[in-house]
């Protein structure tokens, strides 16, 4: 399994600066662990300035990525190693997989350890990589090595130690399910039931929430719906023409 993390230039297809990774690897009993070898950082060239604005989140600098290879002929060699990997897999994958597309992955398959999290522990009461971190402090994570916060190696070193326990409870393949569908959050996010758990909203209000604009909420609230028996989790597709009666 290999993490990926990507901090970027900006929002177009090759504004990627900097991509890091880390590996998760099984041993012959089955356990998985965090490779103390194979992970690494390249610079990447974005092909056009670093704003303040994100420079501000990764203290990334122009003249670091000024000689750099661009994305295209970076990507290949880190999210197609000459060890093929089973999956790729990051905090909030929709983010890498923006960038990491099927053309350069090959077709990977993703984790999101995010949407694996609110999962695995939705006790916890928040779920952004950091917050993991220091509200479950993972066995053998070396906090130096996890820092600074932001930097590609560093985040997915952090998210290869979430996935690592994750592995450990659950198998890959139900990780792999889950990261195909949206976020089961374990409580409403916003509104007047903020913090709730989905069972203790009233209906009308999670009939309202799963008409919500975030397809993680009304995936949330049509799963609480599903589970009281109030419709199917997905509403059949319209036929392609309508019958004449």
């Amino acid at each position: 399994m290999r993490v990926i993390d990507l901090e970027t230039a900006g929002n177009g297809a090759s504004d990627v600066c900097e991509i890091g990774w880390q590996d998760v690897v099984q041993d012959a009993g089955g356990l998985w662990s965090v490779s103390e070898t194979s992970r690494g950082a390249l610079f990447v060239n974005p092909g056009r300035p670093i704003s303040p604005d994100t420079m501000v989140v990764h203290h990334i600098l122009d003249e670091w990525v000024a000689d750099a290879p661009f994305w295209k002929d970076v990507a290949p060699s880190v999210l197609r190693p000459d060890t093929p990997v089973v999956a790729l897999a990051a905090h909030r994958a929709a983010f890498e997989q923006r960038y990491c597309t099927p053309r350069l992955s090959g077709g990977a398959t993703w984790i999101c350890t995010w949407k694996c999290a609110l999962r695995v522990w939705p006790e916890l009461p928040r779920f952004s990589n950091q917050m993991v971190r220091y509200q479950r402090r993972p066995e053998g994570l070396i906090h130096e090595r996890g820092l600074p916060a932001h930097r590609a190696l560093p985040d997915a070193y952090v998210t290869a130690h979430h996935l690592r326990d994750m592995l450990n409870a659950v198998p890959l393949s139900q990780l792999i399910e889950w990261s195909s569908q949206p976020g089961l959050l374990p409580r409403v996010p916003t509104g007047a039931d903020r913090g709730k758990p989905w069972s203790a909203v009233a209906d009308e209000a999670l009939a309202t929430l799963a008409r919500d604009r975030d397809i993680d909420v009304r995936f949330s609230a049509e799963t609480e719906r599903s589970r009281r028996g109030d419709q199917p989790l997905v509403a059949p597709s319209k036929p392609g023409q309508q019958t004449l009666i």
